[in-house]
């Protein structure tokens, strides 16, 4: 079933907007991977099909996964994500470099909001409520104890598909990292984004990302 929901990922084509972004950076290339071919589609969840932590990023990295082809690969966020979840128990190694690298995800995935990289790392609204749907399947599909939403888009995203399913929280929560709250089948945690942008600023620790996944898996009886 995951596999049908990936194939459907893979083939749409919804945002004109995101289809050229994607497929213009799939050309252009940058010069330290020129001689790569880019993935340039959009790119599927990865990992356990029945986990019970799924980790909800923003959107493929321009040059990370849409390069790639598989969910925090092949860039810096990848790099702290990952390593954080080897350090949790929740990968099989500590670096994520390509999709033929051995990885493998222990009770856990990644997918994203959005499933095209966005100029500016920025989809719009309407192309955030486009792949809504795709998140509201894999959801569905994977029925995850506990979901890690890394940033407020992210977070904004599944209480998004909750509402459209009459299970979210009342009055809204406001994301927040390490905010928490009861959302459907499943408990969604605020997880600061592991961009550089948080990373090399101090905002966001391996210690800070180490207590959410921590947590996570404590809450999914992993612990």
């Amino acid at each position: 079933m995951i596999g049908a929901l990936d194939r459907q990922i893979m083939a749409c084509r919804r945002c004109p907007r995101l289809v050229a972004w994607r497929e213009e950076v799939a050309v252009t290339r940058r010069r330290a991977f020129i001689a790569q071919e880019y993935w340039g589609r959009p790119v599927p969840g990865f990992g356990d099909p029945h986990a019970d932590i799924l980790v909800v990023g923003l959107a493929p990295a321009a040059h990370g996964a849409n390069r790639t082809g598989r969910m925090f690969t092949g860039d810096r966020s990848a790099d702290v994500l990952v390593a954080a979840l080897c350090r949790a128990g929740l990968a099989s190694q500590e670096s994520s470099v390509h999709r033929d690298d051995g990885l493998e995800l222990l009770g856990c995935r990644m997918t994203s909001a959005v499933h095209c990289a966005p100029p500016g790392n920025r989809p719009t609204p309407q192309e955030r409520s486009n792949c809504r749907s795709f998140l509201a399947r894999e959801l569905e599909l994977v029925r995850p104890r506990v979901t890690v939403a890394l940033g407020a888009l992210a977070w904004d995203a599944v209480l998004a598909v909750a509402r459209e399913r009459g299970t979210a929280p009342r009055p809204k929560p406001r994301f927040a990292h390490g905010a928490q709250a009861p959302v459907g089948d499943t408990v969604l945690i605020g997880c600061y984004h592991p961009s550089q942008q948080n990373t090399f600023t101090g905002r966001l620790t391996p210690a800070m990302l180490d207590d959410v996944l921590a947590r996570a898996r404590a809450l999914a009886g992993a612990a």
